[in-house]
């Protein structure tokens, strides 16, 4: 089947079209030049003022959207028991939005971190819960089997160890419950970072970890020798601090979408856990081109873990040509055409990358039409970007990834 570029959801454009910002602009639209073109919209969709998104979004990985991205197609384009999906999973963001506004979850990633990040937070427990099972958790363990006193003090590493192998166990042995998973969400996004409130030394922001070498040379630079961290109090801290914004209302409908939440852990072109029709909405970002590393990233969360970061490294998709990256994504779209219900959505951001010089929405609109989906529109959401943007050499409005810029498309 061969989709069109002709919109036919009136719904959605008479919204767009009497849309104003925050400060009362009107929307910027133009038509996309082309055989497939398609109403383009400009504006500020969404803020972090907006809405504050739930403390419960606070864990760290490297690529990921604020939540105001996917609540807004998902209060726009959905509701309450609807699905939703994200074939990019990553740290959740789709997911537990979904889950906070009562839709039903389905999320995938290649990375085995994903679920391990994303699965506890829609059972969220009471912090006594975590303080008590902490008190029953050793702390004293043996050093690593790999040298990491750049990043630890020696008993920090001990306590790291022991909690390591506790979860570990637990996990082989099919003993490991909600409370288990959370401590192993929330340690896992301990590891590393820069402030006190992680387990390590002053090093590189959380998601990213570095080699023990650069973690060598950061400590000479900064003349730092890693001191005691008392690991159980801060995985409750920080359980706190996830907990805290969250209402009874929120808990509720987390609960409830746990209970037959999905996660798989594969390839985005081949879900076959899925069936045909089921996906009332996508909002995924999918991996670009070359910018991030996961294997260098994360080689320190998947050895506490217990998962192969070399593995897991050779199947991520790190597409080095757009031709390549086209490809991948064609069959992805196909696969995503298999799942959506008619009258279905999907709302697939990508960025400008490599200095501007490659707008990635060009390459996806002929990729969804020719999967049989018809394309709605772009949304371009122009706003200043956080500190964090500056780690991909990405400056405000300057240089790199300036926008949002999702690309809509709907199954006819």
């Amino acid at each position: 089947m061969t989709g069109r570029s002709r919109e036919k959801s009136p719904a959605f454009h008479m919204y767009l079209a009497g849309f104003h910002g925050p400060s009362g602009e009107p929307l910027g639209v133009n038509q996309t030049p082309g055989p497939n073109h398609i109403r383009q919209y400009t504006g500020e969709f969404w803020t972090s003022r907006q809405r504050q998104a739930s403390s419960l979004h606070e864990i760290s990985y490297r690529a990921c959207f604020k939540p105001q991205l996917p609540g807004f197609f998902i209060g726009l384009l959905t509701r309450e028991g609807d699905v939703v999906y994200d074939p990019f999973g990553g740290r959740g963001t789709t997911a537990l939005e979904a889950g906070l506004l009562g839709r039903r979850v389905i999320a995938n990633d290649v990375n085995p971190l994903s679920k391990i990040l994303t699965e506890p937070r829609l059972s969220p427990p009471r912090a006594e819960e975590v303080v008590g099972r902490l008190e029953a958790i050793p702390r004293d363990g043996d050093r690593a089997d790999r040298d990491l006193s750049m990043f630890y003090h020696p008993d920090t590493e001990r306590e790291i160890v022991a909690l390591r192998r506790y979860l570990l166990g637990r996990r082989e042995d099919g003993t490991a419950d909600a409370v288990d998973r959370w401590i192993a969400m929330v340690a896992t996004n301990r590891l590393t970072g820069h402030s006190s409130g992680f387990f390590s030394v002053y090093t590189l922001p959380p998601n990213q970890a570095v080699s023990q070498k650069s973690q060598e040379r950061i400590n000479r630079k900064r003349r730092q020798v890693p001191e005691y961290r008392d690991t159980h109090r801060l995985i409750v801290r920080k359980t706190k601090s996830l907990v805290s914004g969250l209402t009874a209302a929120d808990i509720e409908n987390l609960h409830r979408a746990g209970v037959d939440a999905q996660f798989f852990t594969g390839d985005a072109r081949a879900t076959p856990g899925i069936g045909p029709d089921t996906v009332r909405l996508t909002v995924t970002s999918p991996p670009f081109l070359d910018i991030v590393q996961y294997r260098e990233d994360n080689w320190l969360r998947c050895w506490f873990c217990g998962l192969d970061e070399d593995a897991i490294g050779r199947t991520v998709t790190m597409a080095r040509t757009i031709g390549d990256w086209e490809v991948v994504m064609g069959e992805v779209f196909r696969e995503l055409f298999r799942i959506t219900m008619p009258e279905g959505y999907v709302a697939f951001e990508v960025g400008e990358v490599r200095k501007k010089t490659v707008r990635l929405e060009e390459h996806v609109v002929p990729l969804g039409i020719d999967a049989g989906f018809t394309g709605e529109g772009i949304i371009i959401n122009q706003q200043s970007f956080s500190k964090t943007s500056h780690i991909w050499g990405v400056g405000n409005n300057q240089s790199g990834t300036n926008t949002n810029r999702i690309v809509v498309f709907s199954k006819p």
